[in-house]
C-alpha cells in the first residue's frame, strides 16, 4: 500500500516524539546521577569533592583536606573577618550570603575558603569542592545535601566562564532566580581572577549590530550580582609580601640575618614577575630545599 494513502498528521508525530525523548532523558538522568556506592557520611567526613562520570555523579569524601591556617594569610584582614562572620551566620541557622572572593592570583582567595574548615568543622561545616564542568549538577547536589543536617559550602575555585559556555545558568538559579529554593543548609563561596566572571568587551559597547547591547552586558552582569558579599583581593604591596617571607622563615626557622633574606626574597618576586603570597610560599620552599641540601654537604647540580 502506497505511503500517499495514510493519513498522517506529521506535526503530531514529531510532538510525541519530541516529548517521548524528554522523557527518555529526564528518566536517565533521574537514574544516571546516582552515587556508585555508599557515600562518606557528612557525620564523620569534613571535606567531599563532587565527582562525576558523563552524567553521573557522587560525593566522595576528602582523607587528608588542605587545611590552611588562616594566621599565616597576612595582609586580608578585612576580607577574612567578613568571611568569618557571615559563616557564623550560616553555622548558627541566621541568614547569610552567597560569597565571591575575586582579585589576584595567589593572593590567598582559595586558602581563605578552605582555611574555614579547620576552626568550624566540629561546628557542622562541611566543604564540598565542585568544578565548573560539573555546575549543571547542582539540582542534584543540592538534593542530597538538603537531607543532612550538616551545613555545606560548595566551594567552585578558579571560577569563569567563556561566552560559549552556558553552565553558569545552573549556578545563577542556585543563587537566586531557580524555581526551586536553595537549602538553608546550603550556600556558595566561589573564587575567581575575574570581578564579574564573565569577559568583557569594548566591542561590546559599541555594536552596532545589536539594537540595545546593554541588555547582553547585564546579562554577564547578573551573575556576579547574585552574589550578596564580594571581596576583592588586590595585587600585593613590598611591605605585605615581604612581612609574608619574614613570617614563614620564622615557622621553619631559618637561619639567615633578615636583610639577606628580603633581598633573597625580591629577587625571587623579581624573577616571577608578582609579589603574592603564593610566591612568598614557594620562595621559602625553595629556599628551605636548597639549605638543608647544604647542610647535608650535597652540592646543588650535579659535578
Amino acid at each position: 500500500m502506497a505511503m500517499e494513502e495514510f493519513d498522517i498528521d506529521w506535526d503530531y508525530l514529531l510532538e510525541r516524539l519530541e516529548r517521548f525523548l524528554d522523557l527518555g532523558e529526564e528518566y536517565l538522568h533521574e537514574r544516571l546521577v546516582e552515587e556508585p556506592g555508599e557515600s562518606p557520611a557528612p557525620e564523620t567526613t569534613a571535606a567531599f569533592r563532587w565527582i562525576s562520570e558523563g552524567r553521573r555523579g557522587w560525593l566522595e569524601g576528602v582523607s587528608y583536606p588542605d587545611l590552611p591556617d588562616h594566621a599565616d594569610l597576612i595582609g586580608i584582614d578585612r576580607a577574612l573577618k567578613i568571611l568569618h562572620r557571615n559563616t557564623r551566620q550560616f553555622l548558627h541557622g541566621f541568614p547569610a550570603n552567597n560569597v565571591l572572593l575575586w582579585g589576584e592570583r595567589g593572593t590567598g582567595k582559595s586558602s581563605a575558603v578552605k582555611g574555614l574548615l579547620a576552626p568550624y568543622a566540629e561546628q557542622g561545616l562541611r566543604l564540598v569542592e565542585v568544578h565548573k564542568e560539573d555546575l549543571y549538577h547542582l539540582p542534584a547536589i543540592c538534593t542530597r545535601l538538603r537531607a543532612f543536617l550538616q551545613r555545606f559550602i560548595l566551594f567552585c575555585d578558579d571560577l569563569s566562564f567563556d561566552e560559549s559556555e552556558v553552565s553558569y545558568r545552573e549556578l545563577k538559579a542556585l543563587l537566586e532566580g531557580g524555581i526551586e529554593a536553595r537549602p538553608d543548609n546550603v550556600l556558595v563561596y566561589a573564587t575567581s581572577n575575574r570581578r564579574h566572571l564573565m569577559p568583557e568587551r569594548l566591542l561590546e559597547n559599541t555594536d552596532a549590530e545589536e539594537i540595545h547591547p546593554e541588555e547582553r552586558v547585564a546579562e554577564k552582569l547578573s551573575l556576579s550580582d547574585r552574589f550578596g558579599i564580594t571581596l576583592a583581593f588586590y595585587c600585593m604591596a613590598q611591605d605585605t609580601y615581604l612581612a609574608i617571607v619574614r613570617h614563614l622563615a620564622r615557622q621553619r626557622s631559618l637561619p639567615l640575618e633578615t636583610a639577606d633574606l628580603e633581598r633573597r626574597a625580591l629577587l625571587w618576586a623579581r624573577g616571577r614577575g608578582a609579589r603574592s603570597g603564593r610566591v612568598a610560599r614557594q620562595f621559602i620552599d625553595d629556599l628551605s630545599g636548597r639549605l638543608a641540601l647544604q647542610a647535608l654537604g650535597v652540592p646543588p647540580n650535579p659535578a
